[in-house]
């Protein structure tokens, strides 16, 4: 299966190339999507300055030069060109899909090594909506990387390591370890670290204590480190049930926090030091990599140590970047952070590059991710003002799910089934939806909506397919048309069914997943046409038309489906 726009952008440079000469050939034919055509190309009014030629005669020029061309082209406007592919064409491509069990997705032929690094929650505290979009995002990112044959290497950065595991591990023995372990895998982090920074600051006793237990974990202590591991291996099984609940592809062996690196950050320091790259200023060893000035246009530090000789994250990043790209041999880098934090990355990345520890082979990416908001427009928060626990939110959105499937006959098993699909889908796919780098709305009436563009819709969509599929006896499998187009809902279905291999890769390429979020809608939505205009199973369809519109349906839930899992949305059998 060969998508449309592609081939439409190589036979416009080709014309081109013909018309113009060869150093035309590489010009961007500006092809889009059209409500006048299929699509239209706006390449003769960016080159009209450039030839010194009215844009409506470069594009007729253009016109006349496209050989072998599947379709009709018209001048049109100032210099438009209108494309109309043929039928035949669309229908030739459509059944070459059904044959193929990719749906058009091509692996690629040079795999990368793709190092992902998202959700990182803090050891010392509670998961909260805040984690969701880095999780979201970043399982996506890994799930189709990986579809299309890149090695992806997920990266787990816990905050699981500093000063404040003092006070941490002194509040364990206070409270004794079974108490710890049980309230640390409740998911009461918050809770279990404000009671130790009460004591922190108000026992100056525990606070000795506190302080005395930060060298010992420093100096790697072994009992220490087994207090450690026990407060480590009780947050973590906390952590394991949200990615259990939402289905991200997130493991134990993904895990490589901040104690990892804890080991080289001397050398760290040190290696830039000595090869003049971080320099001591106030008596904080800083790198001053070039471009980033405050306010009165001095030079920002990156601060590699601090004064006190202590470490921060951006020696833990500096650190982490070299292993990234030194030891797994990373082709790319995908940072799934907040959006917040884009100085902080862009000083990071442009201090690596200093060290030559991020050559110019690699390709790091600061993935940022927007703030997701309440309905009154503010960071998102409980009513007290106190941060909302995902596990209360994601089991309160299997709980509304519930409640929109209150009126299905199905039995109680398969209901809880639905209700957590709706739920988890109904969540993730609001966050996938819209740009990562844009803030949006939490709004549960929304996300559960069975009409626009939601999770639900695109379920519901997939499971109406299903449904014809039983309903008519016959496995998806069989049904191997062929297509032809006598109506035109197929023919707009068909041709939408053809970009899904592009849609993907453009994701893999930008890390933008609210863009197959959109081709999908976009896709369940001429489904909807198709199927209020184009029966299959009515006794009167005639046999070849409902053979062809059965391989149509086919087509589409797999493209759907395959496209909602790369998303990480789970599809109900039914709904």
């Amino acid at each position: 299966m060969t998508d449309p726009q592609l081939v439409l952008t190589e036979r416009v440079q080709q014309a081109l190339g013909a018309a113009f000469g060869a150093e035309y050939t590489d010009a961007d034919p500006l092809i889009r999507p059209s409500q006048f055509a299929d699509y239209q190309a706006n390449v003769a009014m960016s080159l009209s300055k450039r030839l010194r030629r009215a844009p409506r005669e470069v594009a007729q020029e253009i016109a006349d030069h496209l050989a072998d061309f599947p379709g009709t082209v018209e001048v049109s406007g100032p210099g438009f060109l209108n494309i109309t592919l043929s039928d035949e064409w669309i229908t030739t491509q459509a059944g070459e899909a059904l044959t193929d069990p990719r749906a058009g997705v091509a692996v690629t032929d040079s795999p990368q090594i793709v190092v992902i690094d998202y959700s990182a929650p803090n050891a010392a505290k509670e998961m909260h909506v805040g984690h969701l979009r880095t999780t979201i995002v970043g399982d996506a990112l890994a799930r189709v990387h990986e579809h299309i044959g890149n090695r992806v290497i997920r990266q787990n950065h816990l905050g699981d390591w500093g000063t404040p595991f003092g006070m941490l591990i002194e509040h364990l023995l206070d409270i004794g370890e079974e108490a710890a372990v049980a309230q640390l895998e409740a998911g009461e982090g918050n809770a279990y670290y404000q009671a130790a920074r009460v004591k922190f600051d108000s026992d100056p006793e525990f606070n000795r204590r506190a302080r005395t237990r930060v060298v010992t974990l420093q100096a790697e202590e072994p009992e220490t480190m087994r207090l450690w591991h026990i407060f480590m291996n009780a947050t973590v099984r906390y952590f394991n049930k949200v990615y259990t609940q939402l289905g991200v592809t997130l493991t134990d062996d993904d895990i490589a926090g901040e104690s990892m690196y804890n080991p080289v950050l001397a050398q760290v320091c040190d290696e830039l030091q000595e090869r003049g790259i971080a320099v001591v200023s106030d008596g904080a060893l800083c790198v001053f990599p070039p471009g980033f000035t405050g306010r009165e246009g001095q030079p920002l530090p990156f601060m590699i140590r601090k004064s006190d000789g202590g470490y921060g994250y951006a020696t833990t990043d500096m650190a982490t970047i070299r292993y990234r790209v030194q030891d797994l041999k990373a082709d790319r880098l995908l940072y799934v952070i907040g959006a917040t934090q884009a100085q902080h990355m862009s000083m990071l990345f442009a201090s690596a590059k200093l060290a030559g520890w991020l050559p110019d082979h690699v390709h790091a990416e600061h993935v940022q991710i927007g703030s997701v908001l309440g309905s009154d427009g503010k960071m998102f928060k409980t009513r007290s003002g106190a941060s909302v626990k995902l596990l209360d939110l994601l089991d309160e959105a299997e709980v509304r799910a519930a409640e929109v499937i209150r009126d299905s006959d199905y039995p109680e098993e398969e209901r809880r089934a639905i209700a957590h699909a709706v739920g988890m889908g109904a969540v993730k796919y609001a966050d996938l939806s819209v740009s990562h780098d844009s803030e949006y709305v939490f709004d549960f009436d929304r996300m559960l909506a069975l009409t626009g563009n939601t999770g639900p819709y695109l379920q519901y969509a997939q499971a109406r397919i299903r449904s014809i599929f039983r309903r008519g006896g016959v496995d998806p499998a069989e049904a191997t048309g062929p297509i032809v187009i006598a109506h035109p809902a197929e023919r707009a279905l068909a041709l939408r069914l053809l970009g899904f291999g592009a849609v993907v890769a453009e994701m893999a390429e930008t890390s933008a997943p609210h863009r197959l979020a959109s081709y999908l809608f976009e896709t369940a939505s001429a489904f909807t046409t198709f199927f209020e205009n184009c029966p299959v199973l009515k006794s009167d369809v005639d046999p070849a038309v409902r053979a062809s519109r059965l391989a149509l349906c086919a087509l589409t839930l797999r493209v759907l489906d395959t496209g909602l899992e790369l998303l990480g949305v789970p599809v109900p059998e039914r709904m």
